[in-house]
């Protein structure tokens, strides 16, 4: 990830991001499970229990585990604030969060309210625990770079989510009179548009330059975009709650002009890469940006024809586009780059002077990660014409989603067993060695 000032001491445990990081790609493959047994039926609509899990088990299972434990990792970096007791902090994000992604699901999918009240009391808990531990360490940083601009305004989001999340939760558990559709058009923005794609804005100003050899993205770029899009985002869900649709549209399409001028900044600095030898991980970004290119376009044209938002596919091509195609793909591929090198920066910090490590390839070779692209590639051109047509191709989507998840499971397994061999290895010839 970010290495500049890095230390040991700043560096939480490898475990700390590492269970978030493991667990995540398990979700990939309870998702292609659900999408093989209920079949066609999950893109007749996404309102259907059946829809809203398998997105819960995408964004909270996959996306959230990530994104938190990526932000677990990179406060000490960024910010320079350790977050107290890291090991404890994470378990109780950890565990809840684990498991409440699970419970929700099934809370869609049972149809009985009771299932809510766990659903909404684990991931409240988890999700405040975190929100505590990062805002609080956000807020104390000595110097408001763009970075940490970026990502105050991916947690503002994020509380925002919750918030409207549980008040959903409510609703299904205890039926109270609530404008449900109104409500979760906003959960749904702030989530995506703020919480996934602020996040990734603030990591991508870091990751990308350092990790794809790229220029840095504009100062003014920087300075401007998030807090610009949040209060975008603001504005829009005023707009939306109070029903001013004449103005809610002009402020949605500003928000897709700025997500689009993202997707479009970062891949003007990917063409412009100073190295030129390929890297696996970059198809990933490439995969990213055309997705949310593409959504954005397409939710700018929606606004702009009202009859074509009438059309029954559009909101899943957009979910498809954004959660999969955009969120997934870019976190698939900066897990690639953030495992294997956490795993070699502490390996080279405890057995230095006592043992040989090995370079990030041998932790991770390329072949696998080039393989496992093309798996991720497939998947979203297959969940795309799925939701033309559902009863051809939801099946082949389903299995190559699971591929998808089970290899990245796999790969980032295999990165953290080589690293307890050989960290296992060096510690025993160091004993010997004493003895």
């Amino acid at each position: 990830m970010i290495t500049t000032g890095l230390s040991l001491e700043q560096a939480p445990p490898f475990d700390v991001p590492l269970r978030f990081f493991l667990t995540a790609p398990w979700f990939l493959v309870l998702a292609a499970l659900l999408l093989l047994w209920q079949g066609p039926a999950v893109f007749a609509s996404r309102w259907l229990p059946v829809t809203l899990a398998l997105t819960h088990l995408l964004t909270v299972g996959f996306m959230a585990q990530v994104m938190v434990g990526a932000l677990l990792q990179m406060l000490p970096v960024v910010v320079g604030v350790v977050v107290p007791r890291p090991r404890l902090t994470a378990a109780l994000i950890h565990v809840p969060l684990t498991l409440g992604a699970l419970v929700l699901p099934l809370a869609f999918l049972s149809g009985r309210p009771g299932w809510f009240h766990p659903a909404m009391g684990l991931l409240g808990f988890g999700f405040g625990v975190a929100l505590a531990a990062i805002l609080i360490a956000l807020w104390r940083a000595p110097v408001a770079n763009s970075t940490v601009v970026a990502l105050r305004c991916a947690l503002g989001a994020l509380l925002v989510t919750l918030g409207l999340g549980l008040a959903l939760g409510v609703y299904w558990c205890c039926g109270l009179g609530l404008p449900v559709i109104v409500l979760t058009h906003v959960h749904t923005a702030w989530g995506l548009l703020g919480w996934t794609v602020l996040l990734v804005v603030g990591v991508a100003y870091q990751v990308v330059p350092m990790l794809q050899m790229t220029p840095p993205y504009p100062g003014w770029f920087m300075r401007g975009f998030a807090p610009l899009m949040a209060a975008l985002l603001l504005a829009w869900s005023v707009l939306v709650l109070v029903g001013a649709e004449g103005m809610m549209k002009w402020v949605g399409a500003a928000l897709a002009v700025g997500i689009a001028s993202f997707a479009g900044v970062t891949g003007y600095l990917l063409t412009r890469r100073r190295r030129r030898i390929g890297d696996p991980t970059l198809g990933y970004w490439w995969i990213g940006m055309t997705s949310l290119l593409a959504g954005a376009l397409l939710w700018w044209a929606t606004l702009l024809i009202p009859a074509l938002a009438q059309q029954p596919h559009i909101e899943l091509l957009l979910g498809v586009l954004s959660i999969f195609g955009f969120a997934v793909a870019v976190i698939n591929g900066m897990l690639y780059k953030i495992v294997p090198f956490l795993a070699w920066f502490h390996l080279q910090a405890q057995l230095l002077g006592r043992a040989k490590t090995p370079h990030m390839k041998q932790l991770l070779p390329e072949k696998p990660i080039r393989q496992q692209w093309w798996s991720c590639l497939a998947t979203l051109l297959l969940l795309l014409a799925a939701v033309f047509h559902p009863a051809v191709l939801i099946y082949p989507a389903a299995l190559s989603l699971g591929v998808t998840g089970m290899w990245l499971g796999v790969n980032l397994l295999g990165v953290w067993r080589y690293y307890r061999r050989v960290l296992d290895a060096g510690m025993a010839t160091e004993s010997l060695a004493r003895s």
